[in-house]
């Protein structure tokens, strides 16, 4: 789904949520690493089981195991309540069975219950403090597959960094990134080559505390943000300026940082 064809998200679901608890009817999560930041119409997730760490940057076996994905989010009624569906635009794993939804119920106005729609599953969010407030999206890369997303709510800063190879042949809906890698060494590397990386953005510096990419965690950058145009904006990162397209920004200032 385009963002043009998606309504707003509820304002209540916006900024970055902290997952508690994955309860399946055969076992139960509390330990993973998972943020999943959410603007008014965009979304990025990251997720980083305890059996990834720890990795280096080249351990793909481990690395496979990670799991992320960013694009459109959208909510709407039922019977039951609401139910809020990601669709993914990239994604670290291959292509799911079925649509990433699930039936939303808020208990409390930072805590989140999650209910599966296509899978037995319930989960507990929690929102970040100080992930509210000011929002932004925006994409620098002049080809489709040399794009980096960034996007901004309140304090917190998410960098999206799809890898620039293709699936595969073969690669069916369901597979996993680690039996893709299994059965392709030689592409191996190239396939697990997808950054997701999260961190506040304060004064001016973003510091990186979780990532698919080990070796960036702990990471102090340079970064701001800077609108030009409606739809214009440039990323300072690290001493390098990009050009960027913006997909959203919801911020009462020209420059974030």
């Amino acid at each position: 789904m385009s963002a043009e064809d998606a309504p707003p998200v509820p304002a209540r679901l916006r900024g970055v949520w902290v997952r508690r608890l994955l309860a399946t009817p055969t076992a139960r999560d509390d330990t993973t690493v998972v943020r999943w930041l959410q603007t008014a119409r965009w979304h990025a997730d990251l997720r980083i089981p305890a059996c990834a760490r720890p990795a280096g940057d080249g351990d793909v076996t481990r690395l496979a195991l990670q799991q992320g994905f960013a694009g459109v989010t959208t909510v709407h009624p039922d019977a039951a309540g609401e139910v809020c569906t990601w669709h993914r635009h990239v994604d670290l794993q291959p292509p799911a069975m079925a649509p990433d939804a699930g039936r939303i119920a808020f208990d409390g106005p930072d805590r989140l219950l999650e209910t599966g729609l296509h899978a037995d599953y319930h989960e507990v969010w929690e929102r970040l403090p100080g992930s509210q407030g000011r929002y932004a999206v925006v994409v620098a890369g002049g080809r489709e597959d040399d794009t980096t997303w960034w996007l901004l709510a309140g304090c917190c800063l998410m960098r999206v960094r799809p890898r620039s190879v293709a699936w595969p042949a073969g690669v069916a809906p369901g597979t996993t990134l680690a039996d893709v890698v299994r059965t392709h060494p030689a592409h191996a590397a190239a396939l697990v080559d997808f950054e997701i990386s999260f961190g506040s953005l304060a004064d001016g510096v973003w510091s990186i505390g979780h990532s698919t990419r080990p070796s960036l965690e702990g990471r102090a950058v340079a970064l701001a943000l800077h609108r030009r145009t409606e739809s214009a904006a440039v990323v300072e990162c690290d001493g390098v300026s990009m050009r960027a397209r913006i997909l959203e920004w919801d911020a009462a200032t020209q420059r974030l940082d």
